[in-house]
């Protein structure tokens, strides 16, 4: 891993074949599609609306607003093609113990099966243990397997811990320590 986090700077991540970085306002079109690709069973806040919204002004509008941190979502490029394919970082969701943010990523469909997610998650978790977390923890429909793959690959458990929804179904809580 390259970079790193600092209150004056922004977070830079790479691997072999990865870099991730803050989000640029052109980039607003692959937010739009990965918001288009969810899957029905997400709930509707996460998908687009009836409205067409988020649209992609919003979307631009939100990279320009939102500074990462330490804490943040960065784009996942690829190193080769210099294409951005996804994201993935940490955020406090508000949802889970003080001090333990949330492993979070999401890639276009194109890009699945390719390990770019658990490439990804790993940067990010390095970045974790160097910013000094002693623990992280995700979210994941219980219907989602190939991000419980993900994250079981990547050192997470999944606890007992559930929030069921009758509507869009199970939540599954999981955490690996640092």
């Amino acid at each position: 891993m390259a970079g790193g986090a600092t209150p004056d700077r922004a977070a830079v991540l790479e691997t072999d074949r990865l870099l991730l970085r803050p989000w640029r306002v052109a980039e607003a079109g692959v937010q739009r599609e990965m918001w288009s690709e969810r899957d029905p069973r997400v709930p509707p806040h996460r998908r687009i609306d009836a409205d067409g919204r988020p649209s992609i002004a919003d979307l631009e509008e939100s990279i320009r607003t939102h500074a990462t941190s330490s804490i943040g979502l960065l784009a996942v490029e690829r190193k080769v093609s210099r294409d951005v394919i996804g994201y993935c970082g940490l955020i406090d969701s508000g949802r889970g113990p003080a001090g333990e943010p949330e492993l979070a990523f999401e890639l276009l469909r194109r890009f699945w099966g390719q390990g770019y997610a658990t490439e990804a998650a790993s940067a990010v978790l390095d970045w974790a243990r160097s910013s000094g977390y002693r623990r992280l923890w995700a979210t994941v429909w219980d219907w989602n397997t190939a991000s419980r793959r993900v994250l079981a690959k990547v050192g997470f458990v999944e606890t007992r811990r559930k929030d069921v929804d009758a509507v869009y179904g199970t939540t599954l809580i999981a955490t690996r320590r640092l």
